[in-house]
């Protein structure tokens, strides 16, 4: 008995010292649970002018990030006018500067599906070109002294295509002139990653599949150095088939164009450090 009133006694004085601390606790949870709803966005209400001024100041200061935030904000706002246009390209070009290339070229097909007459277009398509010019690992190749014409060809298309477009659509535009120097190395990047592709089926043994390849650069790149090495896989592929006569004309063609040529002697395998390395062009 004495031991029952000890402990209900106890019990009431121990919720009375646990009572404060509970209730600041449900404060805390409360609050906490308030903080969890988002931030208040500190944009509110701004203009059109507002958001864009902010958005240039974040670019400025290489504040990608920020930026982009304000940039989309004024893109949902306020989807119609100049400022919606004017956001929606730098929206582009912040992406491409923050490593966000799917992003940025998001950006400029939305702007070319919605703007396709923009005094910019000619601008948007220079920097799509410049977005898939090298790929993500083409900044490592300085390194490792990896040939941009060995990896996967995809992105160069690309970039072949945006510059050949603004070449084409835009020739008084002052992209155009740097968009015809990218173009040409593009040219001869894609020429030798076709060369690369025959000389594997070579020595392989695919001899056919190797003269295809070969056929594309010496028809689709004319006037390219890899055409040479092209030409030589094709005279071997022949040579290799047993086909003389298309041998003979092959080879005629290689000297015509490269007299005493080097793979005559050397075979196929280029030495190290060759002084055509497209790497070096920018």
């Amino acid at each position: 008995m004495t031991r029952s009133t000890f402990t209900s006694q106890g019990f009431s004085r121990l919720t009375r010292l646990l009572r404060p601390a509970v209730i600041v606790l449900a404060a805390l949870i409360v609050s906490g649970c308030g903080s969890f709803k988002g931030e208040v966005d500190k944009t509110a209400g701004w203009s059109a002018e507002r958001l864009y001024k902010e958005a240039r100041t974040e670019m400025s200061d290489k504040n990608w990030n920020d930026a982009r935030t304000h940039l989309e904000a004024l893109e949902a706002r306020y989807p119609f006018g100049g400022y919606a246009q004017q956001a929606l390209i730098d929206l582009a070009y912040v992406n491409w500067k923050d490593d966000e290339a799917e992003q940025a070229l998001a950006a400029i097909d939305r702007f070319q599906q919605q703007y396709p007459n923009h005094e910019g277009t000619d601008y948007m398509l220079y920097l799509k070109g410049l977005i898939t010019f090298t790929p993500p690992s083409a900044a490592f190749s300085k390194i490792t002294r990896q040939d941009p014409s060995e990896r996967d060809p995809k992105g160069l298309r690309e970039s072949y295509e945006a510059f050949n477009e603004l070449i084409k659509r835009y020739p008084d535009s002052r992209y155009t002139t740097d968009a015809k120097k990218r173009v040409t190395w593009l040219v001869n990047t894609l020429a030798e990653n076709e060369t690369h592709v025959a000389q594997y089926y070579y020595e392989r043994h695919a001899y056919l599949a190797a003269i295809n390849r070969a056929q594309t650069v010496v028809t689709d790149f004319q006037g390219v150095p890899a055409a040479e090495k092209a030409l030589y896989i094709m005279m071997m592929s022949y040579d290799k088939l047993n086909m003389p006569q298309l041998r003979d004309d092959t080879k005629r063609v290689l000297d015509q164009n490269f007299p005493n040529s080097k793979y005559y002697a050397q075979g196929l395998k280029d030495p190290a450090g060759s002084a055509w390395n497209p790497i070096n062009w920018f």
